[in-house]
C-alpha cells in the first residue's frame, strides 16, 4: 500500500501548501494598472457604495466561500488547534476550485467561544458569497451555524453535519435498492451523537424513515437520560420509537442498517449478526472504520461502506459540498433548507443507474456530480 503519510508531508513541503492566489486580469502596463487598480478601480467601488448589491458583479464576492473553523474537532485527530488544522483546510479549498470552480479561502480561528466566532464570522462575512464551517466540535457548531444561518444575509452550511448527511442518505437510496427495502421499513440505528449523527439523523426522518435510533458513547439516546445535552435531549424527542433501552448491542438487535460516525471498533462481526439478515453497514470512522468491510461482509452485511478510498463505496463529503455551494453561488441562495438537501442527495443517488453492493455512491470524479447537486440547491 502506498505510503500516503510519507507522500503528504513530501508534497506540502515542497509546495508549501496546496493553495496560493491568481490574478484574472492583466497587470502588464500602466494602462492595465490604472484600470485594476487606481484610479480606476475608485469608480467601482463608488458604484458599490451606492449599491451593495453590486459587489456580487464586480468583484470576487460571486464566487468566493470562506471555510472556516477553529481546529477542535480535525478529521479523527480532534482538538489539535488551528495551525494544525490549517493543511485540511487548504484541501478543502482546493476541492471547492477543482471540482465545481468555487474559489475559497481557508480561516483558522484562534477562539474556540461561539459568541466570538459568530462576532468574527459576521465581521468577515462582506467579502464572500457563502460561509463552510468545518471541524467544529460539537455541541458548539449547532448553536453557531443556527445563528450565522439566521443573521446572516449569505448561506452559512456546517458540513460535518449537512455534507455528510447528503453523502449518507444518497449511499443510503442506493444500498435501499439493493437490500430491496423500503426507507419507511428500515430500522436504522446510528452511533455517534456528535454532529454529523446527529444531521444524519434528522435528515433520513426528513426524506420518510420512520424507525431511527441514535448512540452516542454512553448508550441510546433516549427520552429516558437525565445526562443529555440540549441537542441531544431535541434529538431524543425526534428518534428511538420504540423507547429502546441500553447501549449500541440493545439498539442493534433486529435492525436493519448501522450507520456509523464514532471510533474504531464500535461495531463487531457479533453485533453484526444480531442484525436482520443482510444488514447494510456504513462504517466511517476515520482514519480506521468501526468494522473493517470483510469483517462485516463475513458477518453477514449485504452492503458495507467506509469514508476510506482503499474500500468499494467510499462515503466521501467531496461529493456534495463542491456542488451545494456552486448551486448556492448560482441560484443566489440565501439560507440552506433541508429540502435542498433531500434533493440533492436524490440527484446524487441518481448519479448512479445500476446500483450494487460494490457501488452505491458515484466516482468524485463523475462530471455528473456537481451540476446534479447543484441542480437540488435552488429556492
Amino acid at each position: 500500500m502506498p505510503d500516503f503519510a510519507k507522500r503528504a508531508l513530501e508534497l506540502h513541503e515542497t509546495h508549501h501548501g496546496k493553495i496560493g492566489t491568481a490574478v484574472k486580469v492583466p497587470l502588464e502596463t500602466k494602462e492595465d494598472l490604472a484600470v485594476a487598480y487606481t484610479p480606476g478601480v475608485g469608480a467601482v467601488s463608488a458604484a458599490i457604495a451606492k449599491d451593495p448589491s453590486l459587489a456580487r458583479r464586480y468583484t470576487m464576492k460571486a464566487n468566493t466561500v470562506a471555510v472556516v473553523t477553529d481546529g477542535t474537532a480535525v478529521l479523527g485527530l480532534g482538538d489539535i488547534g488551528p495551525e494544525a488544522a490549517l493543511p485540511v483546510m487548504e484541501g478543502k479549498v482546493a476541492l471547492f476550485k477543482h471540482f465545481a470552480g468555487v474559489d475559497a479561502v481557508p480561516v483558522c480561528l484562534d477562539t474556540k467561544d461561539p459568541d466570538e466566532i459568530v462576532r468574527i464570522v459576521k465581521a468577515l462575512a462582506p467579502g464572500f458569497g457563502g460561509i463552510n464551517l468545518e471541524d467544529i466540535s460539537a455541541p458548539r457548531c449547532f448553536e453557531i451555524e443556527d445563528r450565522l444561518a439566521e443573521e446572516l444575509d449569505i448561506p452559512v452550511l456546517h458540513d460535518d453535519q449537512r455534507g455528510t448527511a447528503t453523502v449518507v442518505l444518497a449511499g443510503l437510496i442506493n444500498a435501499l435498492k439493493v437490500r430491496g427495502l423500503a426507507a419507511v421499513e428500515a430500522r436504522v440505528v446510528v452511533s455517534g451523537a456528535g454532529a454529523a449523527g446527529t444531521a444524519v439523523a434528522e435528515l433520513l426522518l426528513a426524506y420518510g424513515f420512520a424507525d431511527v435510533t441514535v448512540c452516542d458513547s454512553r448508550g441510546v439516546v433516549s427520552r429516558g437520560r437525565a445526562d443529555l445535552n440540549a441537542p441531544k435531549r431535541a434529538l431524543a424527542e425526534r428518534t428511538n420509537p420504540r423507547d429502546v433501552e441500553g447501549g449500541l448491542a440493545e439498539a442493534l438487535r433486529g435492525a436493519d442498517v448501522f450507520i456509523g460516525v464514532s471510533v474504531q471498533g464500535a461495531l463487531t462481526a457479533d453485533l453484526v449478526r444480531t442484525m436482520n439478515p443482510g444488514p447494510i453497514v456504513f462504517a466511517m470512522a476515520n482514519p480506521e472504520p468501526e468494522i473493517l468491510p470483510g469483517e462485516a461482509q463475513a458477518a453477514g452485511a449485504s452492503v458495507v461502506a467506509t469514508g476510506r478510498s482503499d474500500f468499494p463505496n467510499q462515503v466521501n463529503n467531496v461529493l456534495a459540498f463542491p456542488g451545494i455551494f456552486r448551486g448556492a453561488l448560482d441560484h443566489g441562495v440565501r439560507r440552506f433548507e433541508t429540502s435542498m438537501l433531500l434533493r440533492a442527495a436524490e440527484n446524487l443517488a441518481a448519479c448512479v443507474e445500476e446500483p450494487s453492493a460494490e457501488h452505491i455512491l458515484p466516482d468524485p470524479f463523475d462530471p455528473r456530480v456537481v451540476p446534479a447537486v447543484a441542480a437540488a440547491i435552488r429556492a
